[in-house]
């Protein structure tokens, strides 16, 4: 039959139901999805030896023929012995086998055999030890043909009973028959730049390895191949947008510094720096695409909201979207304040909620009729939820689209509430994140954005005081929290995040271990204190009734789980106490910790961990001795990976790019390669394995 890559597995002859099942558990569905299963490590049984030559606690492999082979049982541990005598023409060795009665059938006498495994000696005497083996033919002598013995030999990913021995045999065999089909997609300039392996020789070398310095040369060539599509399509990304046109909106200097000087706080230097750099590209007639990285409290939300300010005295209107109601409701709330004095009408659309405020007054009114105001420009400012990218949701001149947490909605969606409008101009894009993102991450992902950056936080910020508290030392910090309630201060507890099971909602876990911690602290450690708790399954209203009675100070405690790691302001909290630290990234405990310390008073963060590990211990000290987020943030992707940023395993780049997003050199030659092709060839017309293969990296690759 004929195989190619985009074949489904259930095509492939002798992969029955059973192993399509099995493989699908690892993401296997198609030949590519296979080819593309990487080895995680390599065992080196290429120490070919004469059985003479054998010694004692070695890992050989032996090459030689079956004198005998049969099957015993241990009177003792009741434990299957399968054991064999092989002899080369420099002796023989006893082989054993350990509960594999099966061999009997599949290995015979007189059979010629490649083993590799450690050379033992115990109570059954000198033996080579439950080795891998093959069989081979009379006459060879050499390893090329070896796939399990005598050879660098590929450890996979496995499932259970999906061992890596029979994911080397099929990917053999499909290799084998798909080899001469193979055309590389990468430029035959790019491959011959960089010395990079060809496709063919790649899949060869990084499944059956000639040495581990040609393994590591094909996974290198893998890496530069995902990084060099991901930068075709962001640049590809940022050319289109070049090519398309926004509404210019002049600064109004005057209406800018009237705002500014209104504030009850002086703006930092960087928070001019970027607001200057969003009110220059939005003068422009092409659209802004701009990302607003600022710490935890250094005030991107004032940013934001001057710029709003200005779009909307301009005529035009702006729609900010929130992931959380909770922070939706939030941004209402100081866009209304802020705003007050400014003639801005500012709409609120979640779920459940239609709110308009204007003429210094909140009012609910229908959806209906909230729907008709947004259509004819009577709402200057929408603020909301993934409600404002439903269809029923039309604006009469959006200019401006603001995303908080932007890493958090998908390309898809943010294209969505782009350029869905029905206008002959693209509406500005300002993204704000809190997430420090690393400076390779930022080259290789967010490369279609300007980046702004607020790297100072506001005057008379007190540092806040961080501690890791290990189970000897929990009841010491419960004290001091019940101290600190008792000064009329509050409290967040967060809940760890929990790993979802198969077939589990991960919704669901949460909620659980959210309702535990609540139990506990509210029965049992603190029964004299008002403790209350938050999570995602709640009704809007709910959760809206508790976050109302936290800031009014009717609760001592609230547990919650990550919900509150965005946006949340209660100046009043001194205290975060994060369970099951040890789950957490480093830059997300830092959000955890920004929600404190945002008062005059002296804030505290402690980070509970049942871990005793080394490793946990070192990361979690790191929050000890780095205030900076951004500095965090390269300690986070030093440690973890990429893979753990924000989830960033989601975005369906296989575990060899995501590894390699830590690699600035590699980042920046596919950024370049990308770079020159698209200089010589926007479209890729000269190139069109090149551009389908684009096309699939689109579909398989979903950018958060």
């Amino acid at each position: 039959m004929k195989i190619e890559l985009s074949t489904p597995i259930k095509e492939i002859p002798k992969i029955g139901p059973i192993y399509q099942k099995r493989l699908k558990k690892l993401g296997i569905k198609t030949v590519r999805d296979l080819l593309y299963h990487f080895p995680h490590r390599y065992e080196d049984f290429s120490n070919l030896k004469k059985i003479a030559q054998v010694k004692v606690g070695e890992k050989v492999s032996l090459q030689g023929k079956i004198l005998e082979i049969t099957n015993t049982q241990t009177w003792k541990k009741k434990m299957i012995l399968t054991q064999a005598i092989v002899a080369d023409n420099s002796g023989s060795i006893k082989i054993v086998w350990f509960n594999q009665p099966y061999l009997v059938n599949v290995l015979k006498k007189g059979n010629f055999i490649s083993l590799s495994g450690k050379v033992t000696f115990d109570e059954y005497g000198l033996y080579l030890s439950n080795p891998a083996y093959e069989k081979i033919s009379h006459s060879e002598l050499d390893t090329s043909n070896l796939i399990h013995t005598g050879r660098l030999v590929a450890i996979y990913p496995e499932t259970e009973r999906l061992s890596s021995r029979w994911l080397r045999k099929i990917i053999q065999k499909i290799l084998i028959k798909i080899e001469n089909k193979l055309r590389d997609f990468i430029p035959g300039e790019i491959i011959k730049k960089f010395n990079l392996f060809p496709l063919k020789e790649a899949l060869w070398q990084v499944h059956f390895p000639d040495s581990l310095n040609s393994a590591q040369k094909a996974k290198e060539r893998f890496s530069f191949e995902e990084l060099f599509l991901l930068q075709l399509y962001i640049l590809r990304e940022r050319l289109a947008l070049k090519r398309e046109r926004a509404v210019s909106i002049p600064l109004n200097l005057e209406l800018v510094k009237n705002f500014i000087n209104s504030l009850p706080f002086e703006l930092t230097l960087a928070q001019k720096r970027s607001l200057f750099q969003i009110l220059k590209d939005l003068e422009k007639p092409r659209p802004m695409n701009r990302l607003l990285e600022g710490d935890v409290g250094s005030g991107k939300t004032i940013v934001a909201l001057i710029a709003a300010l200005n779009v909307a005295r301009a005529g035009y209107q702006i729609a900010l979207m929130a992931p959380t109601e909770i922070l939706a409701r939030q941004h209402f709330k100081t866009s209304s304040y802020f705003l007050r004095n400014f003639q801005v009408k500012i709409g609120l659309l979640t779920r459940e909620e239609s709110l308009v405020f204007g003429e210094q007054k909140i009012s609910q009114i229908s959806r209906k009729k909230f729907l008709q105001k947004i259509k004819n420009g009577e709402i200057d400012f929408l603020i909301g939820t993934h409600a404002l990218i439903q269809k029923e949701v039309e604006f009469k001149n959006l200019a401006l689209v603001i995303l908080d947490e932007q890493h958090r909605f998908g390309v898809e969606q943010r294209a969505r509430l782009v350029k869905r409008q029905e206008q002959p101009f693209l509406p500005h894009l300002l993204s704000m994140t809190a997430t420090p993102i690393p400076r390779t991450l930022a080259l290789a992902l967010y490369g279609d954005l300007d980046l702004s950056l607020l790297d100072q936080l506001p005057k008379g910020r007190k540092k806040v005081v961080t501690k890791i508290i290990p189970p000897e030392k929990r009841k010491l910090a419960y004290d001091f929290i019940r101290e600190q309630v008792k000064a009329k201060n509050q409290v967040f507890v967060i809940c760890p995040r929990i790993e979802k099971r198969e077939n589990e909602n991960l919704n669901l876990s949460e909620v659980k271990a959210v309702k535990e911690e609540y139990e506990k602290l509210s029965k049992v450690i603190f029964p004299d204190l008002k403790v209350a708790m938050l999570h995602g399954r709640m009704k809007a209203k709910e959760k809206e009734k508790i976050m109302k009675d936290f800031k009014e100070k009717k609760i001592d405690i609230l547990v919650s789980t990550s919900v509150v790691e965005v946006g949340i302001d209660i100046p009043n909290a001194t205290i975060i106490m994060i369970e099951g630290a040890e789950r957490f990234g480093l830059a997300q405990l830092h959000q955890f910790r920004g929600r404190v310390g945002r008062g005059e008073k002296q804030s505290f963060c402690f980070l509970f961990t049942e871990s005793s590990s080394k490793k946990t211990r070192q990361r979690l000290e790191a929050l000890l001795t780095c205030e900076n987020g951004f500095e965090l943030a390269e300690k986070d992707l030093e440690m973890r990976g990429p893979g753990e940023i924000f989830g960033a395993k989601q975005w369906g780049l296989p575990d060899i790019a995501m590894e390699s997003l830590k690699d600035v050199s590699l980042v920046e030659k596919a950024r370049n390669s990308a770079k020159e092709i698209l200089e010589k060839d926007p479209e890729l017309k000269k190139y069109p394995l090149l551009r389908k293969k684009l096309a699939e990296f689109k579909k398989r690759v979903h950018l958060e």
